[in-house]
């Protein structure tokens, strides 16, 4: 069932249910609200009747005109003797004229039904020397006040399945509406399928739901996003075929070289197996580095734990130190800095780092650590060749190299600054680099520390 058809449905139940109890509510009070009100006429008429000082004494009440004066077309006024025997009556409606006469000794109002219709009658003692002598007795049929009743049914009925027919109605023109930009999407959607181009909802300038303009503002943004990493997935491979094209024609010239001229030749046998060994490594490096970049890409990469950078930085700059026999000096205003992360990755994000330094870069590493106001900030400055301004923005890109030469004689593939800053971006942090050609390079990271 359509999500329309739903809500109209939940709609008109509700409406139907409310209207039910409503119109119970106004009958029942219009039905309380004037039978109260002809109580009060009859007990004024009573009231009335009584200030009569023959009916008041007792005396006269065999006068069969007594009562005519009170006499009403839909009443019926009788005094009732003992033995239950009408002395007088008046009125000539034959319903309350089959009503049985009753002789009882004491006020009563109350309502009976006859023949289909409502009477409300009254009973009240009529004394003499202190004896009750006598009834006086009112019966009052309702019949136009059920008259009234029945037409305020009508009304109630007619008014209510018109308003079930307007909600109907205008809950189906409102989930139209409501349901147009859902419907839309879904088209979209299917549009993207059947074709396999990504496209975006064009916003309409009809006024929609802040819901509906975040839901539709949502799935572009979701478009957008989708476009993006499709356009850097194609690009990825695309590199990547080219990067992994360069060692791969390489071991296979050097293959077909050894094949043709190799057997017999030893210094071409030599040159080609290096070869050969060489390109080899770069390409398990690049596959290596290719694989990290992918699982970088996954949302639940990290490992977070509470860690001491200062003790992480310490441990790599001592081994880097002892394995390059480079000098790397490390500055801490703390002895403990502690924040939550991913250790592993943070130190692998630190070799990544330090690895580029001590490849661009003769002199001395300087590593300083700090933590001000909750941001742990690590500072890794080498005073190597630098980098020109003009290319730092493009630093983080896969592939990207500033120098292709240089970097393929150092064995670089183009990766590990991407995959640097996948790990910063995790974690949420930040990374900023300065550096001017021939003085050196100076890369800051910032780190939120979580406690």
């Amino acid at each position: 069932m359509t999500l329309r058809k739903r809500f109209t449905l939940f709609t008109i139940f509700w409406l139907i249910l409310i209207l039910i109890f409503f119109n119970i509510f106004v009958y029942f009070y219009v039905i309380k609200i004037t039978t109260e009100t002809e109580e009060e006429v009859i007990t004024t008429k009573v009231n009335l009747m009584l200030e009569n000082p023959r009916i008041q004494s007792g005396r006269g009440l065999n006068d069969p005109e007594l009562l005519t004066e009170y006499s009403n077309v839909n009443e019926m006024i009788r005094i009732i003797g003992p033995n239950n025997r009408v002395w007088i009556i008046t009125g000539s409606n034959p319903v309350l004229l089959e009503i049985p006469a009753q002789f009882e000794p004491y006020h009563q109002t109350d309502m009976i039904t006859k023949g289909g219709e409502r009477i409300l009658f009254m009973r009240v003692p009529l004394y003499e020397d202190g004896k009750v002598v006598a009834m006086l007795e009112i019966h009052r049929i309702l019949d136009e006040l059920d008259n009234y009743l029945q037409v305020l049914v009508a009304a109630l009925s007619v008014t209510s399945g018109g308003a079930i027919l307007f909600a109907i109605f205008g809950t189906y023109w409102f989930t139209s509406r409501l349901t147009a930009p859902i419907q839309q999407m879904v088209n979209t959607m299917r549009e993207i399928d059947r074709s396999g181009k990504l496209r975006q909802i064009e916003m309409t300038n009809r006024e929609e739901s802040a819901e509906l303009q975040q839901l539709l503002r949502a799935f572009n943004q979701m478009i957008e996003r989708l476009d993006r990493t499709f356009a850097k997935q194609k690009q990825f491979v695309a590199d990547a075929s080219h990067e992994l094209k360069t060692p791969l024609t390489v071991i296979s010239s050097y293959a077909g070289m050894l094949k043709r001229w190799g057997r017999d030749d030893e210094s071409v046998r030599d040159e080609a197996i290096e070869a050969i060994a060489k390109e080899s490594i770069r390409l398990q490096n690049l596959t290596k580095s290719m694989l990290m970049l992918a699982e970088a890409e996954q949302e639940d990469w990290l490992k977070l734990e509470m860690f001491d950078v200062v003790q992480v930085v310490d441990e790599l700059a001592m081994m880097l130190q002892t394995t390059f026999q480079r000098p790397i000096r490390v500055k801490a205003l703390t002895k403990v800095v502690r924040m939550m992360g991913d250790k592993d990755k943070v130190r692998q994000l630190l070799v990544i780092l330090l690895d580029n330094a001590i490849k661009y870069s003769k002199e001395p590493i300087d590593i300083s650590i700090t933590l001000m106001k909750n941001i742990v900030k690590i500072e890794v400055k080498d005073k190597g060749m630098g980098i020109p301004e003009k290319e730092i923005p493009h630093l983080f890109e896969r592939f990207y190299r500033v120098d292709g030469a240089r970097s393929r004689s150092t064995g670089g593939v183009g990766l590990g600054l991407s995959i640097a800053k996948r790990i910063v971006d995790l974690h949420e942090g930040k990374i900023d680099v300065f550096s001017l050609p021939d003085l050196g390079t100076t890369i800051t990271l910032q780190f939120k520390q979580r406690k």
